[in-house]
């Protein structure tokens, strides 16, 4: 019998302990992250980061509590929606058009539309606004068109592989929000007690508390997940077109789409936690509680912030940067997501790894969606009353399509045996009747303020 071989104890040897450590790139990790984390990201747009602004700018802390109520939600909603998509090969309309009628999927789809190309709209408003506080000469126009140039030709010439990696490396730019947050500072003790809910009846906090839910959990993010799940199977070659077979999919798929969805929305609160603490910290300390806009909340922190020389400047561009980041990367997931749904909805050929010959009809959808943003940014339409309106179409669409996303997720026809867990249904429901009494709520609001 062979003795066995000793590691060698020459400290001159060729190996180290070490030689087994390997310390990931950024462009490693990124590429193991997959759609939920730029869903993640894509959460926290322009028009989410007014919201949660103006959270902070009206209670403080208040509502800081919600950033850990609804993580729960958002992962396992989500995750339905990943599992559909990755497990089916299909997007979200094509599904609910199989399994109901196209009287189902029209109103939603064209509901689902209007209010992406209003968010866009207002998005591309922020991004241009917040350019110009940080280079004031530059036009408000020019920045517009520019801003959506960029993204059509992105979307359009790109090869899929690359254009995701773009968002991914975008994400980064809500660390713009943490930073601010750690200039802003504040009572950390009294941050972490804010865990516990407090709530007050009044109907400000009423209105605040469903454009909270609206904003974190929208429909475009539904349509854009299960979307993306079932592109990543065509990148993949587990089917050859979105919608055709099949897909095999192991353990390890789904466990890796699990982790995906699970850190994309962690960091999709976190955010917005850090925003809620920035506003609250400056803004509402100060007794500014009318913040309307996110570029108008990047402002207002530089008379207020003083933590150290400059602090209130620096944390003013840094804000701003954060929301031109978070506009370039959540205003091709808007429409895009209005182009899956029509492309489901008509059964035109999709995907972003296609090229514009090959999908004419889906490329068309996301141009003029970003057009009509372009134009609703120049019309005279009031930006906050167009997110209104936006918030309103959301919530009125996202209770049927959570309806719908449960009755899917629990269907063994399209899943078989990866159909929700015990788990899973209760917090689903949960979500849709908390939804379905946020839309009663804000209707019975809107009718005692007029």
């Amino acid at each position: 019998m062979s003795k066995e071989k000793k590691p060698s104890s020459n400290p001159n040897s060729n190996h180290s302990p070490f030689d087994k450590v390997r310390i990931k790139s950024l462009s490693q990790i990124l590429r193991a992250l997959g759609p939920g984390v730029i869903t993640g990201a894509a959460d926290d747009d322009p028009s989410g980061i007014a919201t949660y602004s103006q959270v902070g700018a009206k209670f403080g802390l208040g509502l800081l509590w919600m950033t850990l109520f609804l993580l729960p939600t958002m992962i396992v909603i989500q995750e339905m929606c990943a599992r559909i998509g990755l497990l089916s090969g299909n997007g979200l309309a094509a599904l609910i058009k199989k399994k109901y009628s196209t009287k189902v999927v029209y109103p939603i789809s064209s509901l689902l539309i209007i209010a992406n190309t209003i968010n866009i709209g207002a998005d591309l408003g922020a991004m241009s606004a917040s350019i110009r506080i940080i280079f004031p000469e530059v036009p408000f126009m020019v920045t517009a068109v520019l801003f959506s140039a960029f993204i059509i030709v992105a979307e359009i010439f790109i090869p899929y592989d690359r254009y995701v990696k773009v968002l991914k490396y975008l994400v980064l730019s809500l660390f713009a929000y943490v930073i601010t947050a750690i200039i802003v500072g504040g009572n950390i003790s009294k941050i972490f007690f804010t865990i516990i809910p407090t709530i007050t009846f009044s109907s400000d906090y009423a209105v605040m508390f469903v454009a909270v839910i609206g904003t974190t959990i929208s429909p475009y993010l539904l349509f854009w997940q299960t979307s993306e799940e079932a592109e990543e199977d065509v990148t993949k070659h587990r089917i050859k077109e979105i919608g055709e077979g099949k897909p095999k999919i192991s353990p390890r798929d789904i466990m890796l789409m699990k982790e995906d969805i699970g850190i994309g929305m962690f960091f999709s609160q976190f955010i917005m936690w850090s925003i809620i603490i920035t506003s609250a910290g400056s803004l509402y300390f100060a007794g500014v509680t009318d913040i309307q806009t996110a570029d108008q909340a990047a402002s207002s922190l530089e008379p207020l912030v003083q933590s150290f020389p400059n602090s209130g400047q620096i944390a003013k561009f840094i804000f701003a940067f954060g929301i031109i980041g978070t506009g370039l990367l959540a205003i091709p997931v808007l429409s895009a997501s209005s182009a899956f749904a029509l492309s489901d909805t008509f059964g035109w050929k999709e995907g972003l790894e296609k090229k514009f010959s090959q999908a004419k009809s889906f490329y068309s959808v996301i141009v003029a969606s970003t057009l009509i943003g372009v134009w609703i940014t120049f019309s005279q339409i009031n930006p906050i009353h167009a997110l209104i309106l936006a918030a309103v179409i959301n919530a009125v669409v996202t209770v049927p399509i959570l309806f719908i996303v449960m009755r899917l997720a629990n269907d063994k026809k399209i899943l078989k045996d990866k159909i929700n867990s015990r788990f899973s249904n209760i917090i689903g429901w949960f979500t849709f009747a908390l939804m379905s009494v946020s839309v009663v709520v804000m209707f019975v609001s809107f009718l005692i303020w007029s």
